[in-house]
């Protein structure tokens, strides 16, 4: 039967770094000595490297030829969703009588952000894996939703935007995220024969690197953010905003995709694995897109914060469904 999911510290590494920056925000500013943009994007290359050297190419192409399921997977991920956030931000962008809109500019835009993001991949294998569900969708699905990533993430922003009269240039975000996300994801592939059974022997530590690479962006992110007065603009009432707006989101999706799945009739372990796909957004992919896509927009870190809000939420929900989901199979196992 599958372990139980252990205890992630990883959400309360995020409020560290965010307090951390409030405390110290010289010291993570664009043009403080620790060269952020620089560092942020090595730290982007070598995640992804990692990634690529860790994954095992048998793995991403076991579960490649249920067509059916995978395409009810990545229009959750990249229509779904995104149609999702297109009604937040048009939504939002109301106003109240004559006066503001309901939501902030960039509150609007950090759910669009969200809803636009590919799946995680860690957590929904994990996941998926715990309560018994089919662990080679997973890995699929989630690898070709990072992949997709690249290029539909930047064209849903694009699409809105440009009908709000701002504009974000395609064409060389794409090539910025395949010149820091892809093409260190192939070389790290190219290196497995080299590095793989390392990587396996230490698992846990690239994890490690992997996650003090994203709270280190998360610092500097919200280091600007600081200085620049943002939160006294918006006032702590935003989190309260985002975290409801994240459980409506993913309420949402989970319904949904357990409601396609149930309707086409998927095997139990392949619903799992839809559920818990089509339903989560990676922050670990978020954080480096936003520091390409958004390099110096003074509200970056309102931007990321509904993906920093709605990381935790997902995995505290699915953890909880997976244990019931596990508890499931063993019945079934004793009976």
């Amino acid at each position: 039967m599958p372990r139980k999911l252990p205890f992630d510290w990883f959400p309360l590494g995020l409020a560290a770094a965010v307090a951390l920056a409030w405390l110290i925000p010289q010291a993570g500013a664009h043009d403080s000595a620790l060269h952020p943009a620089l560092v942020n994007k090595a730290g982007v290359a070598l995640i992804f490297f990692l990634s690529g050297v860790s994954l095992p190419f048998a793995a991403l192409t076991a579960g490649t030829l249920r067509w059916p399921l995978h395409v009810v997977i990545q229009s959750c991920t990249y229509v779904l969703f995104p149609l999702m956030g297109l009604a937040v931000y048009a939504l939002g962008g109301l106003r109240m009588g004559d006066g503001d809109a309901w939501l902030p500019p960039d509150m609007r835009l950090g759910f669009l952000f969200l809803c636009a993001l590919p799946s995680t991949v860690s957590s929904a294998v994990a996941l998926t894996a715990a309560a018994g569900g089919n662990v080679a969708v997973a890995v699929f699905n989630a690898s070709l939703s990072s992949i997709l990533g690249v290029f539909l993430t930047p064209l849903w922003l694009s699409l809105v935007l440009a009908a709000g009269g701002a504009s974000v240039p395609v064409g060389s975000v794409i090539l910025d995220l395949a010149r820091w996300l892809i093409l260190p994801l192939v070389i790290g592939q190219a290196c497995r024969p080299l590095f793989g059974a390392w990587a396996a022997r230490h698992k846990r530590r690239l994890a490690m690197v992997d996650r003090l690479i994203i709270l280190f962006m998360i610092y500097t992110s919200f280091c600007d953010a600081f200085l620049g007065g943002v939160w006294g603009r918006y006032g702590f009432g935003a989190v309260l905003i985002i975290l409801c707006g994240s459980v409506l989101l993913f309420a949402a999706a989970l319904w949904t995709t357990t409601a396609v799945s149930r309707a086409l009739r998927f095997p139990r372990d392949e619903r799992i694995a839809a559920v818990f796909i089509g339903s989560t957004k990676s922050l670990a992919t978020g954080v480096p897109m936003a520091q390409l896509i958004f390099p110096h927009h003074p509200g970056l870190s309102m931007i990321l914060l509904p993906i920093m809000l709605y990381h935790p939420l997902q995995l505290v929900a699915c953890g909880v469904l997976a244990g019931r989901w596990a508890r499931g199979w063993k019945r079934e196992a004793e009976s």
